[in-house]
């Protein structure tokens, strides 16, 4: 059976990446617009209402207006913007976490957070086993390629090649927290440090814990074990068992779908690093997108994405 789909904001670089995944594929054929109506209110909402699937890659108030443009109760939806992450009657798009089967029967998805599918894949786990506590203060350090940042952000890297290192979010309570402290189970909104650095693509997600001070806390072995059991049938996620040197993002990256797990910790058990590794265009945006249409869809999940990562 062929499923048509509609990418509402094709021409951005999480559409984009989306079409590139789904080219050549028997099972989805794309509803496409001409560039001279690509904005056009009544040609979109006749593409949103026709097509069995909907992918909407757009800013969050372009995402709600075009979802109140969907008449009928048989498209389905995947939105990879921020509007409907924490949202009723949402399903959040993270088959690993929330479970495939949810994911699999849902009408409306939403895609989660890039730096949120790093921090939640490395917690989440741990929280629900009872191995790190939902009532810790925890922090996030992270770091991506400036792609996440959309247009605006790509292009200001591009034509500023001084710029090597640009952290915000300074103001605190960064737009990606709410879905961090939900689908963790925390008790409070953890401080998340953002940064970018001059790659195009590429992600680090690392969560420090100093163990000794949080109580019911396990050790790096523990911590290690229950990751690598949680997601031993999760084909796009890898715990790692080496502790290698040092972890690199590299320019040259390629597009990778995958999402690598590490557990870092002192001899003596009284810290650890947790640190998550993606491509935030792949399982970060764009590859969990086409992940959640391909269970959608009912079709295996890593059908079309990019399974190992280029390493160099």
């Amino acid at each position: 059976m062929t499923h048509s789909v509609f990418i509402d904001g094709a021409v951005g670089t999480t559409g984009l990446e989306i079409a590139d995944r789904l080219a050549g594929r028997t099972e989805f054929t794309l509803l496409t617009l001409p560039e001279a109506q690509r904005k056009d209110d009544s040609a979109r909402a006749g593409a949103l209402n026709a097509a069995d699937f909907v992918i909407l890659c757009l800013p969050d108030d372009a995402a709600v207006a075009a979802v109140a443009m969907i008449a009928n109760d048989t498209t389905r939806v995947i939105d990879a913007s921020t509007a409907h992450r924490v949202a009723d009657g949402w399903t959040y798009g993270f088959p690993e976490v929330i479970g495939r089967e949810a994911v699999a029967k849902a009408m409306r998805v939403a895609n989660p957070g890039c730096y949120p599918t790093g921090f939640l894949a490395l917690i989440a786990p741990l929280v629900r086993a009872g191995l790190a506590p939902a009532n810790w203060a925890y922090t996030v350090n992270a770091v991506s390629g400036y792609s996440g940042g959309g247009k605006a952000l790509i292009e200001r890297f591009e034509a500023d090649p001084d710029i090597a290192f640009r952290t915000y979010g300074l103001g605190v309570g960064h737009k990606h927290v709410p879905e961090m402290q939900a689908y963790a189970g925390l008790a409070h909104p953890p401080l998340f440090a953002p940064s970018v650095i001059p790659a195009h693509r590429g992600m680090i997600v690392e969560v420090p814990l100093p163990l000794a001070a949080m109580r019911g806390a396990a050790g790096p072995e523990a911590l290690r074990d229950c990751l690598r059991e949680y997601y031993a049938n999760a084909p796009l996620v890898r715990v790692c068992d080496e502790v290698p040197g040092e972890l690199l993002l590299r320019k040259s990256a390629a597009p990778w779908d995958g999402l690598d797990l590490y557990v870092f910790g002192t001899g003596d058990g009284s810290q650890a690093r947790l640190v998550a590794v993606l491509d935030n265009l792949g399982k970060g945006a764009s590859g969990a997108a086409v992940q959640c249409l391909n269970l959608m869809a009912g079709l295996p999940e890593t059908t079309g994405l990019r399974l190992h990562e280029v390493r160099g």
